[in-house]
């Protein structure tokens, strides 16, 4: 970002623009999208969106940045006060559908269509720490001791699949599916306790 925002008003207006570059993208793709038309959709004039954002690659990179503090703040806020694991669960599959819900195609071009640069990856790279270190955190909470059990491993392995049912889902429309959001509460609930057959 070029200018940070100081002021109440700036910052309104900087998660306008914001706002309206993650409708822009998720509506027209990285191939449609525009500075001009981001502006056009936050009702803002081109001169005072390049007062906060240089050119385009920014702007994704400010989408990119508050889709990924979205998903921490779910993930964190799902594994406080120490609950019990199925309503753990429950709060992080609601909190994870609804951070994907606001702009479903949004992940998909952001996935398979927007380019990354220096920025962009460092960024990923310091999400995926946070990330796995949350899910670790709620693993060490929920996950019954056993020998020889390595929390990391596990902590990848959960995250990946909740990341992977909840993308696959975004993709194909079907985030609003109530099974969908059941199915992905016995997982957790499963891994974690140890149910059945699952990470034994």
């Amino acid at each position: 970002m070029r200018k940070q925002p100081r002021q109440a008003r700036s910052r309104a207006t900087v998660e306008a623009i914001i706002e309206a570059a993650a409708h822009v993208l998720s509506r027209l793709g990285w191939a449609g999208f525009t500075t001009n038309k981001v502006a056009e959709t936050a009702g803002v004039s081109i001169g005072t969106l390049y007062q906060y954002f240089p050119d385009k690659l920014s702007l994704l990179e400010a989408v990119r940045r508050r889709h990924f503090d979205h998903v921490l703040s779910v993930i964190r806020d799902s594994a406080e006060d120490q609950k019990p694991l199925r309503k753990f669960a429950q709060e992080l599959v609601r909190g994870m559908i609804a951070a994907h819900s606001i702009h479903p195609t949004l992940h998909q071009v952001l996935l398979d269509e927007a380019p990354g640069d220096r920025g962009s990856r460092a960024a990923h790279a310091s999400f995926q720490a946070q990330y796995l270190n949350h899910y670790a955190t709620a693993v060490a909470t929920y996950r019954k001791p056993r020998k020889g059990a390595d929390t990391e491993a596990v902590a990848r392995v959960l995250s990946s699949a909740i990341e992977g049912v909840i993308h696959n889902a975004a993709r194909r429309n079907m985030l609003a599916a109530p099974e969908l959001q059941k199915q992905l509460v016995e997982l957790i609930c499963a891994y974690l306790s140890g149910a059945g057959r699952i990470g034994r």
